[in-house]
């Protein structure tokens, strides 16, 4: 049975004041991007559930179908234009990256942003009460109200979970691979992290600034995170200087650790104690520049799972726009995470 999600009443009146929302009619079109990736039957049967949810809502909807991920952009652009010319909403259906894109579109054009999540973790989803469960989802769409959502940025690209570099995306691109060789599952998750902390890594010789403050670190990664939820599975939510912090962004990081290290922090990390391990650096900001050590010009990064590289310095900031995100109208209707 679904409940309120557990995101505070504080943190929501506080991302309200930021600035005013588009209030919902009830009746305006979606306009939905999809990437169908090879047209599996997963895929068909998502697309005729939304179609059947739709048809009984009697809602008007168009379902931008791409089955390439290099479309999603120019797809979701051209949703966009639709929206705005006919007064609608766009929707991200797929994984974390297909939601990442499209909402990068949608940043600061003034149209909603709705969300029909099929990601393995769906962190995003998760932590405003959005079932994964397509059927639910969609029912919610068509009765939902507007919750403005804080993005981060990376050199002005977006990501709604979390970004990263070092050890971190080696970790994201290792169980991609394990996942496309033995199935996507939590089990498959935790045995390619065991397998790739395993194998020795380079650290990262860093320099921060945040907040008035420099420091220069040798740290086998950096995570910087957007999302409560995750903080909160983590163990993290309770540390002082995150919980009550004012800032929006959260970094994560340490000093160089051993592999048993490693294990140890994966290991506090699955049973929400990272908070308490003593080698895990972490600190809220609204800005922050990181710059690689001589002779690096770029690193390889990861953005809401998804891998690119990118030069120095890395800007981590806080949107100037929130993201119109639609959520449920009915508290009740709203998934715990």
């Amino acid at each position: 049975m679904t409940q309120p999600s557990n995101v505070s009443e504080d943190n929501i009146e506080e991302e309200q004041a930021r600035e005013p929302m588009p209030e919902l009619t009830g009746n305006e079109p979606f306009f939905m991007v999809m990437n169908t990736g090879s047209g599996s039957q997963k895929a068909q049967d998502i697309q005729d559930t939304i179609a059947r949810v739709m048809q009984e809502s009697n809602r008007r909807y168009e379902l931008m179908a791409v089955d390439d991920g290099a479309e999603l952009i120019p797809t979701a652009k051209k949703a966009v234009a639709l929206a705005r010319e006919q007064g609608g909403i766009v929707v991200a259906v797929g994984g974390d990256g297909t939601l990442n894109a499209v909402s990068q579109v949608v940043l600061g054009s003034g149209v909603p942003f709705g969300i029909l999540p099929q990601g393995t973790f769906n962190y995003f989803g998760r932590a405003y009460g959005i079932s994964q469960e397509t059927e639910i989802a969609a029912r919610c769409l068509v009765d939902a109200r507007i919750q403005p959502v804080n993005v981060g940025l990376l050199n002005d690209k977006v990501f709604l979970v979390n970004a990263s570099l070092g050890l971190y995306p080696q970790l994201l691109e290792d169980r991609e691979a394990y996942k496309q060789r033995f199935g996507r599952s939590r089990l498959v998750a935790l045995w390619s992290a065991l397998a790739t902390l395993f194998r020795a890594h380079r650290q990262l010789k860093v320099q921060i600034d945040h907040e008035g403050k420099r420091e220069v670190l040798r740290t086998p990664t950096i995570v910087v995170d957007n999302n409560a939820l995750q903080l909160k599975h983590m163990g993290l939510d309770r540390k002082p200087e995150v919980k009550h912090s004012n800032s929006h962004l959260v970094a994560i990081t340490s000093k160089p650790l051993s592999t048993l290290n490693l294990y140890g922090i994966l290991l506090r990390g699955l049973l929400s104690r990272l908070g308490e391990d003593e080698h895990v650096i972490s600190f809220g900001f609204n800005t922050m520049t990181v710059r690689l050590g001589a002779g690096r010009k770029r690193t390889k990064v990861a953005m809401d799972g998804e891998i690119s590289y990118m030069r120095s310095p890395l800007i981590f900031k806080v949107a100037e726009h929130q993201l119109p995100l639609l959520v449920a109208r009915d508290p009740e209707l709203r998934e715990i995470a």
